[in-house]
Protein backbone atom coordinates (compact mmCIF):
# COMPACT_ATOMS: atom_id res chain seq x y z
CA UNK A 1 0.00 0.00 0.00
CA UNK A 2 1.22 3.93 -1.19
CA UNK A 3 0.81 5.84 1.68
CA UNK A 4 1.24 9.75 1.57
CA UNK A 5 1.51 12.00 5.11
CA UNK A 6 1.20 15.34 4.98
CA UNK A 7 1.39 18.41 7.04
CA UNK A 8 2.06 22.21 6.11
CA UNK A 9 5.22 22.17 8.25
CA UNK A 10 8.29 19.39 8.02
CA UNK A 11 8.48 20.17 11.76
CA UNK A 12 5.60 18.74 12.63
CA UNK A 13 5.92 15.61 10.46
CA UNK A 14 9.24 14.84 11.75
CA UNK A 15 8.61 15.68 15.69
CA UNK A 16 5.60 14.07 15.86
CA UNK A 17 4.85 11.59 13.02
CA UNK A 18 8.34 10.21 11.92
CA UNK A 19 7.61 7.61 14.42
CA UNK A 20 4.69 6.19 12.10
CA UNK A 21 6.53 6.40 8.91
CA UNK A 22 8.91 4.39 10.18
CA UNK A 23 6.71 1.96 11.26
CA UNK A 24 4.54 1.97 8.10
CA UNK A 25 8.26 1.43 6.22
CA UNK A 26 9.03 -1.33 8.35
CA UNK A 27 5.53 -2.70 7.87
CA UNK A 28 6.10 -3.03 4.13
CA UNK A 29 4.47 -0.06 2.92
CA UNK A 30 5.75 2.52 0.89
CA UNK A 31 5.49 5.88 2.58
CA UNK A 32 5.47 9.31 0.70
CA UNK A 33 6.03 12.43 3.03
CA UNK A 34 5.11 15.69 1.99
CA UNK A 35 5.77 19.28 3.32
CA UNK A 36 6.89 22.94 2.55
CA UNK A 37 10.75 22.49 2.78
CA UNK A 38 12.33 23.38 6.09
CA UNK A 39 15.25 22.82 8.23
CA UNK A 40 14.39 18.68 8.52
CA UNK A 41 13.88 17.99 4.87
CA UNK A 42 17.88 17.01 5.12
CA UNK A 43 16.94 14.43 7.99
CA UNK A 44 13.78 12.81 5.93
CA UNK A 45 16.60 12.17 3.02
CA UNK A 46 18.78 11.03 5.77
CA UNK A 47 16.17 8.53 6.58
CA UNK A 48 16.21 7.40 2.93
CA UNK A 49 12.83 8.30 2.90
CA UNK A 50 10.94 9.50 -0.19
CA UNK A 51 9.86 13.81 0.34
CA UNK A 52 8.71 16.20 -1.61
CA UNK A 53 8.40 19.79 -1.14
CA UNK A 54 4.90 21.13 -1.05
CA UNK A 55 4.33 24.28 -3.18
CA UNK A 56 2.75 26.16 -0.55
CA UNK A 57 2.46 29.41 1.74
CA UNK A 58 0.42 28.29 4.61
CA UNK A 59 0.53 31.90 5.65
CA UNK A 60 -1.37 32.98 2.68
CA UNK A 61 -5.17 33.32 1.87
CA UNK A 62 -5.19 33.93 -1.69
CA UNK A 63 -7.67 32.09 -3.53
CA UNK A 64 -5.51 31.70 -6.31
CA UNK A 65 -2.47 30.28 -4.98
CA UNK A 66 -4.59 27.21 -2.68
CA UNK A 67 -6.29 26.23 -6.07
CA UNK A 68 -2.88 25.71 -7.88
CA UNK A 69 -1.78 23.92 -4.76
CA UNK A 70 -4.59 21.77 -4.90
CA UNK A 71 -4.31 20.69 -8.40
CA UNK A 72 -0.52 20.23 -7.39
CA UNK A 73 -1.01 17.64 -4.88
CA UNK A 74 -3.95 15.78 -6.96
CA UNK A 75 -1.65 15.42 -9.76
CA UNK A 76 0.83 13.91 -7.92
CA UNK A 77 -1.25 11.50 -5.30
CA UNK A 78 -2.45 10.52 -8.77
CA UNK A 79 0.76 9.90 -10.44
CA UNK A 80 1.86 8.37 -7.22
CA UNK A 81 -1.19 5.79 -7.55
CA UNK A 82 -1.67 6.72 -3.37
CA UNK A 83 -3.52 4.30 -1.83
CA UNK A 84 -4.11 6.06 1.43
CA UNK A 85 -3.84 10.24 2.27
CA UNK A 86 -3.17 11.10 5.89
CA UNK A 87 -3.31 14.81 6.22
CA UNK A 88 -2.52 16.72 9.71
CA UNK A 89 -4.09 20.42 11.15
CA UNK A 90 -7.03 21.66 9.74
CA UNK A 91 -5.28 23.70 6.84
CA UNK A 92 -3.39 20.18 5.44
CA UNK A 93 -6.98 18.44 5.91
CA UNK A 94 -9.15 21.07 4.14
CA UNK A 95 -6.50 21.46 1.24
CA UNK A 96 -5.21 17.46 1.15
CA UNK A 97 -8.66 16.51 1.23
CA UNK A 98 -9.90 18.36 -1.91
CA UNK A 99 -6.76 17.17 -3.67
CA UNK A 100 -7.35 13.57 -2.94
CA UNK A 101 -11.25 13.81 -4.18
CA UNK A 102 -10.22 15.49 -7.29
CA UNK A 103 -7.13 13.09 -7.62
CA UNK A 104 -9.29 9.97 -7.10
CA UNK A 105 -7.42 8.69 -4.22
CA UNK A 106 -9.28 5.51 -2.59
CA UNK A 107 -9.02 7.15 1.03
CA UNK A 108 -8.75 9.82 3.15
CA UNK A 109 -7.59 10.29 6.55
CA UNK A 110 -7.25 13.53 8.51
CA UNK A 111 -5.94 14.27 12.15
CA UNK A 112 -7.21 17.42 13.11
CA UNK A 113 -4.64 18.17 16.73
CA UNK A 114 -6.52 21.25 18.32
CA UNK A 115 -9.39 23.25 16.82
CA UNK A 116 -5.98 26.44 16.00
CA UNK A 117 -6.16 30.06 15.34
CA UNK A 118 -9.08 29.66 13.71
CA UNK A 119 -11.43 28.00 16.20
CA UNK A 120 -9.23 29.22 19.58
CA UNK A 121 -8.89 32.97 18.58
CA UNK A 122 -11.35 35.55 18.99
CA UNK A 123 -10.00 38.48 16.90
CA UNK A 124 -11.37 39.31 14.22
CA UNK A 125 -9.56 38.12 11.38
CA UNK A 126 -10.29 34.46 13.43
CA UNK A 127 -13.97 35.57 13.31
CA UNK A 128 -14.64 36.57 9.72
CA UNK A 129 -12.74 33.26 8.49
CA UNK A 130 -14.59 30.61 11.00
CA UNK A 131 -17.73 30.16 8.65
CA UNK A 132 -15.83 29.64 5.88
CA UNK A 133 -13.30 27.12 7.51
CA UNK A 134 -16.40 25.47 8.73
CA UNK A 135 -17.89 25.12 5.10
CA UNK A 136 -14.72 23.90 3.34
CA UNK A 137 -14.60 21.29 6.18
CA UNK A 138 -18.11 20.09 5.71
CA UNK A 139 -17.50 19.74 1.79
CA UNK A 140 -13.86 18.15 2.06
CA UNK A 141 -13.28 15.94 4.73
CA UNK A 142 -16.69 14.09 4.91
CA UNK A 143 -18.01 10.99 3.03
CA UNK A 144 -17.02 7.25 3.21
CA UNK A 145 -13.68 7.40 2.37
CA UNK A 146 -12.73 9.41 4.87
CA UNK A 147 -12.05 9.44 9.00
CA UNK A 148 -11.31 12.16 10.87
CA UNK A 149 -9.10 11.25 13.84
CA UNK A 150 -9.12 14.14 17.09
CA UNK A 151 -7.63 13.85 19.96
CA UNK A 152 -9.91 14.82 23.11
CA UNK A 153 -13.47 14.17 23.65
CA UNK A 154 -14.68 17.87 23.58
CA UNK A 155 -13.09 18.09 19.79
CA UNK A 156 -15.21 14.63 19.58
CA UNK A 157 -18.31 16.44 20.68
CA UNK A 158 -17.50 19.71 18.55
CA UNK A 159 -17.22 17.68 15.02
CA UNK A 160 -20.18 15.65 16.29
CA UNK A 161 -22.37 18.78 17.22
CA UNK A 162 -21.36 20.32 13.87
CA UNK A 163 -22.76 18.36 11.17
CA UNK A 164 -20.05 18.31 9.17
CA UNK A 165 -19.27 15.03 8.86
CA UNK A 166 -20.97 11.63 9.78
CA UNK A 167 -20.45 10.84 13.17
CA UNK A 168 -19.70 7.02 12.65
CA UNK A 169 -16.44 8.62 10.69
CA UNK A 170 -14.76 10.49 13.93
CA UNK A 171 -11.84 8.37 15.44
CA UNK A 172 -10.57 9.74 18.61
CA UNK A 173 -6.86 9.15 19.32
CA UNK A 174 -4.51 10.42 22.12
CA UNK A 175 -2.11 12.51 20.62
CA UNK A 176 0.65 11.25 18.43
CA UNK A 177 2.69 9.25 20.87
CA UNK A 178 5.92 9.41 22.78
CA UNK A 179 9.01 7.15 23.22
CA UNK A 180 8.87 6.48 26.46
CA UNK A 181 11.79 4.26 26.25
CA UNK A 182 13.86 7.63 25.63
CA UNK A 183 11.91 9.91 27.17
CA UNK A 184 12.55 8.19 31.18
CA UNK A 185 12.96 10.53 34.30
CA UNK A 186 16.18 11.45 35.12
CA UNK A 187 18.75 8.91 37.64
CA UNK A 188 20.36 11.76 39.76
CA UNK A 189 18.48 14.23 42.12
CA UNK A 190 19.18 17.81 40.88
CA UNK A 191 21.16 19.93 43.21
CA UNK A 192 19.02 21.73 45.38
CA UNK A 193 18.77 25.63 43.76
CA UNK A 194 15.93 27.73 42.82
CA UNK A 195 12.95 25.89 40.87
CA UNK A 196 13.21 25.57 37.31
CA UNK A 197 10.08 26.24 35.41
CA UNK A 198 10.09 25.42 32.20
CA UNK A 199 7.16 26.68 28.89
CA UNK A 200 7.96 24.96 25.77
CA UNK A 201 5.96 25.48 23.11
CA UNK A 202 5.62 27.50 20.12
CA UNK A 203 5.59 31.15 20.83
CA UNK A 204 1.65 31.97 20.40
CA UNK A 205 -0.43 34.38 22.23
CA UNK A 206 -3.02 30.93 22.65
CA UNK A 207 -0.36 28.76 23.97
CA UNK A 208 -0.36 30.94 27.44
CA UNK A 209 3.01 32.94 26.53
CA UNK A 210 1.60 35.99 28.07
CA UNK A 211 0.26 34.78 31.34
CA UNK A 212 3.62 32.78 32.27
CA UNK A 213 5.05 36.56 31.69
CA UNK A 214 2.68 37.46 34.04
CA UNK A 215 2.82 35.00 36.47
CA UNK A 216 6.81 35.13 36.47
CA UNK A 217 6.52 39.00 37.11
CA UNK A 218 4.03 38.00 39.98
CA UNK A 219 6.16 35.91 41.82
CA UNK A 220 9.24 37.70 41.48
CA UNK A 221 7.48 41.06 42.46
CA UNK A 222 6.09 38.43 45.96
CA UNK A 223 10.15 37.87 46.53
CA UNK A 224 10.46 34.65 45.00
CA UNK A 225 13.56 33.09 43.48
CA UNK A 226 12.47 31.08 40.60
CA UNK A 227 14.00 30.30 37.67
CA UNK A 228 11.89 30.74 34.73
CA UNK A 229 12.65 29.71 31.31
CA UNK A 230 11.27 29.74 27.58
CA UNK A 231 11.96 27.32 25.10
CA UNK A 232 10.19 27.27 21.11
CA UNK A 233 9.95 29.50 18.23
CA UNK A 234 7.93 32.01 17.02
CA UNK A 235 5.66 31.14 14.18
CA UNK A 236 5.35 33.66 11.48
CA UNK A 237 2.71 31.74 9.33
CA UNK A 238 0.06 32.03 12.67
CA UNK A 239 -1.37 35.53 13.31
CA UNK A 240 -1.20 35.04 17.02
CA UNK A 241 2.82 34.67 17.00
CA UNK A 242 4.61 37.37 19.52
CA UNK A 243 7.09 38.98 17.71
CA UNK A 244 10.91 37.92 18.85
CA UNK A 245 11.30 41.75 20.05
CA UNK A 246 9.26 41.37 22.76
CA UNK A 247 10.82 37.71 23.63
CA UNK A 248 14.52 39.66 23.58
CA UNK A 249 12.83 42.26 25.92
CA UNK A 250 11.68 39.67 28.29
CA UNK A 251 15.08 37.52 28.31
CA UNK A 252 17.03 41.36 28.94
CA UNK A 253 14.56 42.05 31.56
CA UNK A 254 15.43 38.83 33.39
CA UNK A 255 11.86 37.83 33.57
CA UNK A 256 12.88 35.05 31.77
CA UNK A 257 15.76 33.02 30.51
CA UNK A 258 14.83 32.26 26.79
CA UNK A 259 16.50 29.29 25.01
CA UNK A 260 14.96 29.56 21.76
CA UNK A 261 14.52 26.48 19.27
CA UNK A 262 15.37 23.48 21.37
CA UNK A 263 15.87 20.75 19.22
CA UNK A 264 16.78 17.65 21.73
CA UNK A 265 14.15 18.56 24.89
CA UNK A 266 15.51 15.26 26.62
CA UNK A 267 18.52 16.86 28.00
CA UNK A 268 16.43 20.28 29.17
CA UNK A 269 13.39 17.79 30.56
CA UNK A 270 16.68 16.39 33.16
CA UNK A 271 17.52 20.32 34.60
CA UNK A 272 14.14 21.36 35.15
CA UNK A 273 11.67 20.77 38.29
CA UNK A 274 8.40 21.79 36.56
CA UNK A 275 6.88 22.61 33.04
CA UNK A 276 3.59 24.60 32.49
CA UNK A 277 1.37 24.84 29.51
CA UNK A 278 -1.13 27.98 30.63
CA UNK A 279 -2.99 27.20 26.66
CA UNK A 280 -6.30 28.21 25.35
CA UNK A 281 -6.71 25.03 23.79
CA UNK A 282 -5.19 21.84 22.61
CA UNK A 283 -5.25 18.97 20.74
CA UNK A 284 -3.15 17.13 23.39
CA UNK A 285 0.19 18.49 23.72
CA UNK A 286 3.31 16.72 22.93
CA UNK A 287 5.54 19.05 25.29
CA UNK A 288 3.49 17.91 28.52
CA UNK A 289 3.28 14.17 27.33
CA UNK A 290 7.02 14.00 27.08
CA UNK A 291 7.61 16.11 30.43
CA UNK A 292 5.40 13.15 32.05
CA UNK A 293 7.27 10.27 30.54
CA UNK A 294 10.72 11.87 32.34
CA UNK A 295 8.56 12.46 35.62
CA UNK A 296 7.96 15.89 35.72
CA UNK A 297 5.68 18.28 37.70
CA UNK A 298 2.94 19.65 35.67
CA UNK A 299 0.99 22.71 35.88
CA UNK A 300 -1.55 23.30 32.80
CA UNK A 301 -4.86 24.87 32.40
CA UNK A 302 -8.49 23.24 32.61
CA UNK A 303 -9.13 23.23 28.65
CA UNK A 304 -9.82 20.78 25.67
CA UNK A 305 -6.31 18.58 25.28
CA UNK A 306 -4.27 19.72 28.52
CA UNK A 307 -7.37 17.79 31.21
CA UNK A 308 -6.39 14.80 29.57
CA UNK A 309 -2.86 14.89 30.21
CA UNK A 310 -3.76 15.82 33.65
CA UNK A 311 -5.89 15.17 36.46
CA UNK A 312 -5.53 17.67 38.61
CA UNK A 313 -4.28 16.66 42.23
CA UNK A 314 -3.03 13.19 41.00
CA UNK A 315 -0.71 13.63 38.06
CA UNK A 316 -0.70 17.48 37.83
CA UNK A 317 -2.05 20.64 38.85
CA UNK A 318 -5.17 22.54 36.37
CA UNK A 319 -5.61 25.79 36.87
CA UNK A 320 -8.08 28.26 35.16
CA UNK A 321 -7.66 29.46 31.53
CA UNK A 322 -6.19 33.20 31.01
CA UNK A 323 -5.16 33.68 34.93
CA UNK A 324 -1.89 34.19 35.55
CA UNK A 325 -2.77 34.72 38.89
CA UNK A 326 -3.60 30.92 39.78
CA UNK A 327 -0.85 30.08 37.44
CA UNK A 328 1.24 31.94 39.87
CA UNK A 329 -0.43 30.52 42.72
CA UNK A 330 0.26 26.75 41.51
CA UNK A 331 4.08 27.60 40.93
CA UNK A 332 4.26 28.98 44.58
CA UNK A 333 2.62 25.78 45.76
CA UNK A 334 5.11 22.97 43.88
CA UNK A 335 8.11 25.85 44.88
CA UNK A 336 6.96 25.36 48.82
CA UNK A 337 5.99 21.86 48.49
CA UNK A 338 9.04 19.31 46.10
CA UNK A 339 7.13 16.52 47.48
CA UNK A 340 4.09 17.28 46.10
CA UNK A 341 6.16 17.57 43.10
CA UNK A 342 7.87 14.34 43.38
CA UNK A 343 4.76 12.42 43.70
CA UNK A 344 2.89 14.18 41.37
CA UNK A 345 5.85 13.33 38.68
CA UNK A 346 5.82 9.80 39.12
CA UNK A 347 1.78 9.36 38.69
CA UNK A 348 2.58 11.46 35.40
CA UNK A 349 5.08 8.45 34.33
CA UNK A 350 2.62 6.05 34.96
CA UNK A 351 -0.08 7.33 32.92
CA UNK A 352 2.39 7.68 29.81
CA UNK A 353 3.43 4.48 29.93
CA UNK A 354 -0.29 3.25 30.13
CA UNK A 355 -1.98 5.64 27.49
CA UNK A 356 0.45 8.02 25.19
CA UNK A 357 3.46 5.61 24.43
CA UNK A 358 3.85 5.99 20.63
CA UNK A 359 3.36 2.04 20.41
CA UNK A 360 -0.04 2.47 20.96
CA UNK A 361 -0.94 5.55 19.45
CA UNK A 362 0.51 4.07 16.22
CA UNK A 363 -0.99 0.70 16.56
CA UNK A 364 -4.62 3.05 16.83
CA UNK A 365 -3.66 4.87 13.82
CA UNK A 366 -2.81 1.71 11.57
CA UNK A 367 -6.28 0.53 13.06
CA UNK A 368 -8.09 3.30 10.83
CA UNK A 369 -6.46 2.52 8.09
CA UNK A 370 -6.98 -1.14 7.83
CA UNK A 371 -10.89 -0.47 8.64
CA UNK A 372 -10.86 2.37 5.93
CA UNK A 373 -9.02 0.38 3.44
CA UNK A 374 -11.03 -2.60 4.16
CA UNK A 375 -14.26 -0.65 3.53
CA UNK A 376 -12.64 0.91 0.15
CA UNK A 377 -11.34 -1.91 -1.83
CA UNK A 378 -9.80 -1.25 -5.04
CA UNK A 379 -12.16 -1.61 -8.21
Amino acid sequence: MKIVLFANTDWYLYNFRISLAKRLRDSGHEVLLISPAGRYCTDFQAMKFDWRCAPMDRGSLNPWKRAQFVFWLARLLRKERVDLLHAFTIQAAILGSLSARIAGTRCRVNSIAGMGYIFSSQDLRARVLRPFVRLLMRLTIGGKRGRLIVQNPDDRRVFENSGMLDVNNIRMIRGSGVDCGRFTPRDKVRSPGPLRVLLASRLLVDKGVLDYIDAARLLRENGRIIDFILAGDGDPGNPASIASATIVDWDRAKIIRYLGHVDDMLPLFGLIDLIVLPSYREGLPRSLIEAAACGLAIITTDVPGCREVVTDGVDGLLVPVRDPGALAAAIARIDDDRILAATLGQAARRKALSEFDQRIVNDQTIAVYKELIGANPPR
